[in-house]
C-alpha cells in the first residue's frame, strides 16, 4: 500500500561515527572531545537491529518512495528531538553557549517532527524507543557536545543520501530546507567544541572538506542503532515497517 501524506500541511519555518567520519570528523576527534572515553560516554557498536535488513528505500524515484523517505526522515528527527529535549530538561551544560545551542536546536528539531508528522498524517511512523540509562549518559555535561556533533553530522549525511531518490518537487524542497538547517547545526556545534579556533586540527573544523559524503539508509540506520551510552544501547526499538 502506498504511503499517504499531505504536503499542504507541511510548514517549513525557516553508522553514527561512520557517518560523522564521512563528514570530516575522524575517530581521533571523538577521542579528543571525550565522546568515546569513559563509562558514561557515547560509543558506537557494530550491530544493528534485525528488522533493518527488511527496510529498503528504493533508488528509483517515485511518489511512494517519497513517502518512505519522509518516514525515514521523521525517525531520525524523533531521535534528535528526544536527545535535545532531554538535555534541555536536565539543564546541565558545561558552558552557557552549549545551553543556548541546545535550547535553539531543540525547538528546530521539535518543529521538524511536528511538520513531518503533519505531512504524513495518520500514517506517520512511531518514535523509536530509547533506553533511559543511555539517554542520561549521552546528555551528561562531558558527552552532550560530542554527541550533538555526531547526531548533526549523521543527519546531514542522511538527507544528502536520500536527495537523489526523491521525485516530487514539494518533497525535495522539504528535504533541502531541513538539510541546510542540519548543516548549520553541525557547523555551530563544531565551532563550540573548538573547531573554529586558530590552529585547531582540520578534522575538527566546522567545514573540514570541500564535499560531504552522503550515506545510505542502511549505513545510517546501522550507525544510529549502534549508538551506546552508559553501557546501554540507545535505540532499543525502531519501526521500519513504513520505509
Amino acid at each position: 500500500m502506498s504511503q499517504q501524506f499531505n504536503l499542504d500541511k507541511f510548514d517549513v519555518n525557516g553508522d553514527v561515527r561512520e557517518a560523522a567520519e564521512s563528514a570530516g570528523v575522524d575517530r581521533s576527534t571523538f577521542l579528543r572531545n571525550g565522546a568515546i572515553a569513559g563509562a558514561g560516554a557515547v560509543g558506537v557498536g557494530i550491530f544493528g537491529l534485525p528488522t533493518l535488513a527488511q527496510a529498503k528505500i528504493s533508488t528509483k524515484p517515485s511518489a511512494k518512495n517519497d513517502g518512505k523517505i519522509l518516514q525515514y526522515a521523521l525517525t531520525l528527527e524523533y531521535l534528535e528531538a528526544a536527545f535535545y529535549a532531554a538535555a534541555v530538561d536536565q539543564d546541565n551544560f558545561k558552558t552557557p553557549e552549549l545551553k543556548q545551542f541546545a535550547q535553539v536546536v531543540a525547538k528546530h528539531e521539535a518543529q521538524h517532527v511536528k511538520d513531518l508528522k503533519a505531512a504524513l498524517g495518520k500514517a506517520a511512523v512511531k518514535p523509536p524507543s530509547l533506553d533511559p540509562t543511555a539517554v542520561a549518559a549521552i546528555i551528561a555535561p562531558d558527552a552532550f557536545g560530542p554527541t550533538a556533533a555526531l547526531l548533526e553530522d549523521t543527519g546531514v549525511s542522511a538527507y544528502a543520501g536520500q536527495g537523489p531518490n526523491l521525485k516530487q518537487r514539494a518533497v525535495i524542497k522539504i528535504a533541502l530546507s531541513i538539510h541546510s538547517v542540519e548543516a548549520r547545526h553541525a557547523a555551530w556545534i563544531h565551532t563550540l567544541l573548538g573547531g573554529g579556533a586558530v590552529g585547531a586540527p582540520v578534522a575538527d573544523y566546522p567545514a573540514p572538506r570541500a564535499y560531504d559524503k552522503a550515506k545510505s539508509q542502511a549505513q545510517i540506520l546501522k550507525a544510529v542503532t549502534g549508538l551506546k551510552g552508559g553501557g546501554k544501547t540507545l535505540v532499543t526499538k525502531v519501526d521500519t515497517s513504513k520505509f
